[in-house]
Formats: C-alpha cells, sequence, structure tokens
C-alpha cells in the first residue's frame, strides 16, 4: 500500500493528533508539506517503518613500539583505538583493547609499528597571522631561519650586510610605491638601530619598513612616513614614538603602542586572504614538521580583526589547517572596536568554538620585549640604561588593572606579556588586586614569558595561583647576547623553569613565532641542557629540568595552559586523536640529541600527515 501525499489523511490513534499539529505549525511557517524536508508517511492500522539501521563505527588500531601518553596512571601502550577522531581505548598490549573489537569492526594501522608516538605537540604561545608573514618576508634575521621547503635562510651578521640586503630588498621590489617590508633585524646582536635618515640613504622615494626580531619595535624612512600618514600630530604623547627636536617623526616605533601606529596598516595591506592563506601553509608546515598539532593564537584580531575572524573560518577550519588553533583575543583591539561590548563579542567567539578552532581567554602587554631590550628592569636596571630603556605599556598601574578588571570579573583566562622583573612586579600586583576585589579559583592567569625573574617572584606566582608559559629561547638564542646588558647570571636565569616547578607551578614552553621558530623538540632540548646556541655554554644549570618534565611542558602542560587539558594533551581514553609520530624516545636518547630526533608525522584527529607530505608548498 502505497502511502498519499495528501497529509491530511494520515491517522495513528494516539499520535495523530500530534502530526497535524507538526504539519499544520510548519504550514503556518510557510512550509507547506509538499515542500517540508520531512515526509513521514503513517498508515492506519500499520506500525510506523524503523529507520534503516546506521552502519556500526569502524575503528582504526594504531600500532607502535611505543605509545608515551603522559597520563600517570597508564603512562606506556603498544596499540590505541581511535573511532570519529576521538580515542576510544589504550591498550599496553593489542588485547587490552579485544572489549571494543569483538564489538565493532575495526581496522589496524601499523605503518608506525617501529616508532614512538607521543601526544601531539602543543605550542602554547605563537602568533600564526603576524608570525606567518614575518617569517615570509625578506629576511635580516641574525640567527639562520628554518625553511620548511629547503635548506635554512642563513643568518645576517652585521649591520653593513643588513644595509646591503636593505638596498638588494628596495631594487627588486616590484613597483616604485610598493611597501618593502623587511622582519627580523636584530638590535642587541647589531650593536645600534636605524632612523629614517638612515633608511633615507638606502630610498627616500620607496617606503622602506624594518620590522625588528621582537616583533615590537619597526623603523621607517620618509617615504613610509609619509605614506602612512605619520604626522608630528599623530606620534605626539604616544610612548615609544620617536621624534626630532621640531617634533617629527624619526622613523623609530618603539614598543607595543608606538608600533600599532604603523604596523597594523602595513601588515593588513600584505596580507590579502590569498596571501595570508600562503603564509599560514608556510607556518602550518613548519609546524607540522615539527610535531605540532595544537598552537595557541595569543593575538587574535590584533593585526585586521575582521580578516583574522574570515582566516578562522575559512582556513584553520579546514583540512588544509594540520593542526587545531587556539584562539586569545588581543584585549586592546577587542575595546578599541567594540569597547563596552568587547567582552559580550568575545562570549560570542566561545559559542561558535569547534574543536578545530577554539576561542579560549583574552591578551594583555605589561611591558616590552626582551629579544630588543625593551622589557621594564627593577633595580639595577640595564648595564647601559641610555640606550636600553624599559616600556611599561599603561601610564600607570590602575590603568593596567582598569583595563583587565572587567574581563577578570567575567571570569575570562587572562594571560599577559609580562617579560622584565618590572614587568612581572607589575603583573603580580594586579593580579594580586584583582583576588583581592574578586577570589578566583582556577583563573588560568598565565604569565606570558617571565623572561626575568627574582625567586620572590616565583613564590608569588604560586601564591597567587598563576600559571607560566616561558619562552626557552631567551636561553637558547639570547643568553650570550643579553648578558652584556642585564649581566651574566640574569641572563643565564632568564626563562626560570626547575625552581618554579618545584613549587608546584604549571610551566609550559613556547616559541612565540616568530621570535622563535616552533620547534617543540628544540625547546625541550634546551629546557634539559640550557645551552646557548653562540657560546655552547650552560646557563644557570640548576634550572635545568629532566625530559620527563620537558615533554609535559610540551603536551599537557601546555594544553593547560591554554585551557583544553579536557580535550588534548595526554593520549587516554575520550580524547581527541592527536599524535606527534617520533623516530626515537627523547627519554631514551642521550639528552643532547633531543632536538635531532626526527618527527616522521603527525595524527591528528586520527588523520595521517607524514612530514614528508609537507615539504613543499
Amino acid at each position: 500500500m502505497q502511502p498519499t501525499e495528501d497529509w491530511g489523511t494520515y491517522c495513528v490513534t494516539e499520535l495523530a493528533p500530534v502530526f497535524r499539529e507538526a504539519v499544520a505549525l510548519n504550514i503556518k511557517a510557510g512550509l507547506s508539506p509538499k515542500s517540508s524536508p520531512m515526509k513521514v508517511a503513517v498508515v492506519a492500522g500499520m506500525p510506523i517503518p524503523a529507520a534503516p539501521p546506521a552502519a556500526p563505527p569502524k575503528i582504526t588500531v594504531f600500532l607502535a613500539k611505543k605509545f608515551v601518553t603522559m597520563d600517570p596512571g597508564w603512562p606506556e601502550a603498544t596499540a590505541v583505538a581511535v573511532m570519529d577522531g576521538k580515542i576510544v581505548s589504550v591498550g599496553v598490549t593489542f588485547d587490552d583493547l579485544k572489549p571494543w573489537l569483538d564489538k565493532y569492526p575495526y581496522e589496524v594501522n601499523d605503518q608506525f609499528k617501529d616508532k614512538v608516538i607521543y601526544p601531539g605537540f602543543v605550542e602554547a604561545h605563537t602568533h600564526p597571522v603576524m608570525g606567518s608573514l614575518a617569517l615570509s618576508r625578506p629576511s635580516l634575521s641574525y640567527f639562520p631561519m628554518r625553511n620548511p621547503y629547503g635548506a635554512d635562510i642563513p643568518g645576517v651578521k652585521t649591520q653593513a650586510e643588513a644595509l646591503a640586503k636593505l638596498k638588494q630588498f628596495v631594487a627588486d621590489a616590484k613597483s616604485p610605491s610598493e611597501t618593502v617590508l623587511t622582519w627580523g633585524y636584530d638590535i642587541l646582536a647589531m650593536g645600534s638601530d636605524f632612523d629614517r635618515n638612515k633608511l633615507d640613504e638606502i630610498s627616500k622615494t620607496q617606503p622602506l619598513i624594518v620590522w625588528d626580531a621582537s616583533e615590537h619595535y619597526a623603523y621607517a624612512n620618509s617615504a613610509a612616513l609619509k605614506k602612512y600618514g605619520i604626522t608630528n600630530k599623530t606620534i605626539a604623547g604616544v610612548t615609544g614614538a620617536g621624534a626630532y627636536p621640531d617634533g617629527s617623526s624619526n622613523g623609530k616605533f618603539l614598543g607595543t603602542d608606538a608600533a600599532r601606529l604603523i604596523l597594523p596598516t602595513v601588515i593588513a595591506e600584505q596580507m590579502t586572504p590569498d596571501a595570508a592563506a600562503r603564509n599560514l601553509t608556510y607556518f602550518g608546515s613548519l609546524m607540522q614538521q615539527a610535531g605540532v598539532t595544537t598552537a595557541g593564537d595569543l593575538f587574535f584580531g590584533g593585526v585586521n580583526m575582521d580578516l583574522e575572524q574570515q582566516l578562522s573560518r575559512t582556513f584553520f577550519a579546514s583540512d588544509a589547517s594540520k593542526a587545531r588553533i587556539v584562539h586569545v583575543i588581543d584585549g586592546f583591539t577587542a575595546k578599541q572596536l567594540y569597547g563596552d561590548g568587547a567582552i559580550a563579542k568575545a562570549q560570542q567567539m566561545q559559542q561558535q568554538a569547534t574543536d578545530k578552532t577554539m576561542f579560549k581567554g583574552v591578551k594583555f602587554y605589561a611591558d616590552d620585549a626582551f629579544v630588543s631590550m625593551g622589557m621594564e628592569m627593577q633595580w639595577p636596571g640595564y648595564i647601559d640604561p641610555q640606550t636600553y630603556k624599559g616600556l611599561f605599556m599603561y601610564s600607570s598601574k590602575e590603568d593596567f588593572i582598569s583595563a583587565m578588571r572587567p574581563w577578570w570579573n567575567a571570569n575570562f583566562p587572562i594571560h599577559v606579556h609580562s617579560n622584565g622583573s618590572g614587568g612581572n612586579q607589575v603583573t603580580l600586583d594586579a593580579l594580586a588586586a584583582l583576588q583581592n576585589e574578586k577570589p578566583r579559583f582556577d583563573h588560568r592567569f598565565t604569565f606570558e614569558h617571565f623572561g626575568i625573574s627574582s625567586v620572590a617572584q616565583g613564590r608569588q606566582v604560586k601564591a597567587l595561583g598563576a600559571v607560566v608559559s616561558t619562552n626557552p629561547y631567551y636561553v637558547y638564542e639570547r643568553a650570550d647576547l643579553s648578558a652584556a646588558q642585564i649581566g651574566t647570571d640574569r641572563a643565564s636565569l632568564a626563562s626560570r623553569m626547575r625552581s618554579l616547578i618545584d613549587q608546584d607551578i604549571v610551566v609550559s614552553l613556547h616559541s612565540d613565532t616568530p621570535v622563535g621558530i616552533p620547534s617543540p623538540l628544540l625547546e625541550v632540548w634546551t629546557a634539559v641542557n640550557r645551552i646557548g646556541l653562540s657560546s655552547g655554554k650552560t646557563h644557570a644549570p640548576h634550572e635545568r629540568v629532566d625530559v620527563a618534565r620537558a615533554m609535559k611542558m610540551v603536551t599537557i602542560d601546555a594544553a593547560y595552559t591554554l585551557g583544553v587539558e579536557n580535550k588534548i594533551g595526554t593520549i587516554e581514553s575520550g580524547k581527541l586523536a592527536d599524535f606527534a609520530v617520533l623516530s626515537e624516545d627523547p627519554q631514551a636518547v642521550d639528552p643532547m640529541k633531543i632536538k635531532d630526533i626526527a618527527v616522521e608525522a603527525t595524527i591528528l584527529g586520527g588523520i595521517v600527515t607524514l612530514t614528508s607530505e609537507t615539504r613543499h608548498p
């Protein structure tokens, strides 16, 4: 018996009124029965046919020489069952999975049976949009830069070499009006910086901007100042905006506040959606080859909010992105764009989160950069205070607290860029004031970098319940350079680790890309050895950590810092199936060889990407 298309003739005793009401509601809403997507045929006296059974889910069992789970109760395994992108069960042996495999169809993936697998690495602090642009610009970096598609890019070791490269970059410009934006100039390594006059010697007509390695400083020639509307009035009263005696810009934009006058416009100009996707693919290849499956975006919206939201939807959420992203909104930008509605806007973003694109927390800046020696230092300060001066990002401590207070009261996790001992103390004082006003538990307030700190400050971090995400590149690349300006002891003690961990403070590692290239195994190597790149010297050996703890700092502790430890960071039932496949176990090799361990593949939600697949554009 074939059902009729006239829904009004259907009847099933008790259910008939319910269906009639549903049909009436559909018609009232403008959906005719024939056009409704719901077509239910009910015949008097006959049962409603059941929907065809769905195909049972299928399990993939990944085999490895060893899984290191980072779960202290079940630390190692050899077989992991994955279904629908998540971990179903973790087996010390294959037979441990039998209860599941007896119930569901399964297949075995043994391509990594001779490898060691860890939870996918978590880069707790990067700048994907800004960092990917920087890394793809003509480079003036003092240190060699890793290239995902070929040989490393050599470093620039002298200012004379830098000037020669700038002349070549200008000569290579496609048009006279094109802005030549370079990245990576290292003021501390070179011993001097640029100003408008020095850059005008290269060109007075081609807009030229030198963006330094810290990301916080920029230098512009006269043509760039004119193109971007930088006037006496523009720079007046802005911290870090340099001026000649007549009040005109000297081309120096030192620190976040000053750099914001020119860099966002320049960056947005060079970040069309197509260009941004290419840059992010480059950046993503660097991360995948390093074993990273989740990255924290600690400046979301700070470049261009509309563009970054579009990229979150179209790139980070797509298969083109080989990693998950945790966006942390820039508090300064959010306030500028949305005013008193900034928190509501951030909450709306959180509600739109997926497992691929997550939104967690807000970011503020206390002081300036470590790399450029712009961080605020407590007494005795800098050895050469005429050359290096700290920059605090707010006119007063109360302004700093006031900026964070609404977000604190709305229970947001707060991340603060805090570098020097002076910046860290101001941040600690601000957190103490907020805790006094509204006590919070598990607030996840994070000191981002915590570059130069004292023993007392570490204890205060513990007392206030905060966590630390520190940058090991301050030891690996910067300690040899910064000793001349802050002393051997403070330079060596940069990025304290062991002394914080001994107080049960959660400490994670990060690259702050483009300050450092995303490379968790290099970060682990540095935490374990604390060896300077240039000198080979061991810096503050008592701050070294053991390998097991260092691996936590790029897996579960990094996930905790970002507030996503319920999804990633360990290999255990219920979590997302994100893994880093390694040629050897960092905990089983000579500690000096950790950074040289090969990443064979990453697995994101059960999907395998071989490292060899990302070695070409």
